[in-house]
């Protein structure tokens, strides 16, 4: 659900992490313990690895000591801010094949969108270059769900225009719930622009208040304040 599912869909992205979406179940839990221990992984920061932290929505954020894996980064999270729970999240998952045969189960990119919609500077370049990616490569026989994925998440001013000059219909009906597709399909240039950034900034200020009682917990945690840590 990180770096390494931008690079599969097209939005290559530098990353030393390996992040994942789990499902923060007991039996699971036990299963993905057993492999972070093959890898040698331990906890390094706050939260613990606890159900209990996952589900609250914080990120449990392990290191790698296998020979195989030195220094690998492995971030788990169960719940993230805009974004649907585990079983929906599967269901609509990409499905990559590697080149030794295995199966790699992928954030479906529209999920993925969601997930790097952050107060992090360097996520939302990455969410402009995962759609535009998806466009280039589907904008010559379109579905209606790829339309209306564009016109839902296009971050590129000119691309978000072309759409709307291409395909009206759709654009309309999508400017009840994003209004500066109105500037898209009128071709206003430096209002769509504006109108850009204020959706950023928007979502930035929704994520910082997310966080703020979740940071506040690892503050506590970090002074021993809240009852110690819990490992499984």
């Amino acid at each position: 659900m990180g770096g390494q599912a931008c690079v599969f869909y097209g939005a290559a992205e530098f990353s030393r992490n390996t992040d994942l979406a789990i499902l923060a179940e007991a039996d699971n839990l036990d299963r993905l313990s057993a492999a972070l221990r093959e890898l040698d992984a331990e906890v390094i920061a706050v939260p613990p690895f606890h159900a209990d932290y996952l589900l609250r929505g914080h990120a449990v954020h392990f290191r790698c000591a296998h020979p195989e894996a030195r220094g690998m980064r492995v971030d788990v999270m169960a719940r993230m801010r805009g974004v649907d729970d585990f079983g929906a999240l599967w269901s609509r998952r990409t499905e990559i094949e590697a080149p030794d045969g295995s199966t790699v189960d992928l954030l479906g990119i529209e999920d993925l969108v969601r997930a790097k919609k952050t107060q992090r500077d360097k996520d939302w370049p990455m969410v402009r270059r995962l759609v535009e990616s998806h466009y280039f490569a589907g904008r010559a026989d379109p579905t209606a769900q790829a339309i209306a994925f564009w016109l839902r998440e296009l971050r590129t001013p000119e691309l978000l225009v072309e759409v709307g000059r291409t395909h009206p219909g759709p654009c309309r009906a999508a400017e009840t719930t994003r209004p500066l597709l109105g500037f898209a399909a009128s071709g206003d240039l430096d209002r769509l622009r504006a109108a850009l950034r204020d959706e950023e900034d928007a979502e930035r200020a929704a994520e910082r208040a997310y966080w703020a009682p979740l940071r506040a917990e690892l503050t506590m945690l970090r002074h021993g304040d809240a009852g110690g840590q819990r490992g499984r």
